[in-house]
């Protein structure tokens, strides 16, 4: 997972509700968070409707939440969750790491997602990532993420979209350009920082200064902005 620009305090207190309509997947995601010292699992929900009567009752920090259940999904639970006073942050989970439903979820306000097979020291690091304010979105699925949004949503070729994002490009330095160039093509900050010739640090400091910018909030969005802009 991909830690935008700064630092992950490892030793905050984070709480978390599971919502997963498969109780050995609840199970399995209980263990592997409540084996962090700093991690507390506050309880488990098997569906959307039953997420929205718990969470307000818990206030967790953070709820992880399975994007495909039946009678109400994670979409519309995470949409309501969301607009509540107090709202968690929400990281949904996925099985699949194309699937156009992880692009609607961030739309209905998740804070990033995460795939089912994800390790479990990936996955503290997902839920801390996004209890700490900033949003979770595996690099290796960011472009894949892109092609979807960008096949789903014609009104992002329009004039006025394009328009507005060449304004905002030419905003950009000429290496924050590049590095923006380097996050719509999918890459991590280590990945970018190779590429470019540049440190880890520097990489996170002009991705953090690329989300002011550009009035984005998560790499996905950095990438319609090149993308809308004409840069690739």
């Amino acid at each position: 997972m991909t830690q935008d620009p700064t630092t992950t305090d490892p030793n905050a207190e984070v709480s978390v509700v599971i919502v997963d309509d498969d109780p050995l997947v609840r199970t399995g995601l209980s263990l592997i968070l409540g084996g962090d010292q700093g991690i507390t699992v506050l309880g488990q929900a098997g569906g959307g409707e039953e997420a929205l009567a718990l969470v307000p009752r818990l206030a967790p920090d953070v709820v992880l939440m399975d994007i495909r259940m039946p009678r109400m999904d994670g979409i519309a639970a995470t949409r309501q969750l969301v607009a509540a006073p107090r709202a968690p942050r929400v990281l949904v989970l996925t099985t699949f790491d194309a699937d156009e439903l992880v692009v609607q979820a961030l739309q209905a306000g998740a804070a990033g997602f995460l795939l089912k097979d994800t390790p479990p020291a990936e996955l503290i690091e997902a839920v801390r990532t996004v209890a700490g304010g900033r949003p979770s979105l595996s690099p290796s699925v960011t472009a894949q993420l892109i092609s979807v949004v960008a096949g789903s949503s014609p009104a992002a070729t329009e004039d006025p979209v394009a328009t507005r994002a060449r304004a905002l490009v030419e905003t950009l330095t000429e290496r924050e350009r590049e590095v923006a160039e380097a996050v719509a093509a999918g890459l991590s900050n280590t990945e970018i920082a190779e590429q470019l010739y540049l440190s880890i640090p520097t990489v996170k400091s002009h991705v953090g200064r690329l989300f002011t910018k550009l009035g984005v909030d998560n790499r996905v969005q950095i990438a319609l902005v090149v993308r809308d802009a004409g840069e690739r």
